[in-house]
């Protein structure tokens, strides 16, 4: 369901949007088994169980100790609150569990619930990259924002 929402697709992967059958091994949701580069999770709401999305970390580098996060939510789940969350957790995987030293969020301008929730979790605006995504059509500014493993605060309900 993820993959066949094309115009939201298209704002957040960099590869060109092709169709893909859901049970096809190319499919980007696929995991074909462990990767050092890639840790994908799939998201899903504690109180319904439902599945609610995809998460994950990428583009790990263990020599710099450092990785990009990212998330993807199906229509019905947004706005609810739950990105803040899903990059709380995927803060403390990096940091706790993996022993990284910095994450970062390469996002689209006009996601302000992306940047917001970066934000929230300690992430800094570090800079703006004009035209740098071509998104559904036009060309779009993206935002990078940075959090460093001394900046982040462990989340513990």
């Amino acid at each position: 369901m993820l993959y066949n929402d094309v115009a939201t697709r298209s704002r957040q992967d960099p590869r060109p949007w092709k169709p893909i059958p859901p049970e096809s091994a190319h499919s980007p949701y696929a995991v074909v088994g462990p990767s050092d580069q890639t840790v994908p999770f799939s998201v899903v709401e504690l109180a319904s169980e439902d599945l609610v999305g995809a998460a994950g970390l990428w583009g790990i580098d263990m020599h710099n100790r450092s990785a990009h996060l990212g998330l993807s939510l199906l229509p019905d789940f947004r706005g609810r609150g739950l990105s803040s969350d899903i990059v709380r957790a995927l803060c403390e995987y990096g940091f706790a569990v993996l022993g990284l030293q910095r994450l970062q969020v390469e996002t689209l301008t006009d996601n302000a619930a992306m940047i917001a929730a970066a934000k929230r979790a300690g992430f800094t605006i570090e800079g703006t990259l004009r035209s740098a995504a071509w998104a559904y059509g036009t060309f779009v500014d993206k935002v990078e924002l940075g959090l460093l493993a001394h900046e982040w605060t462990p989340y513990h309900d």
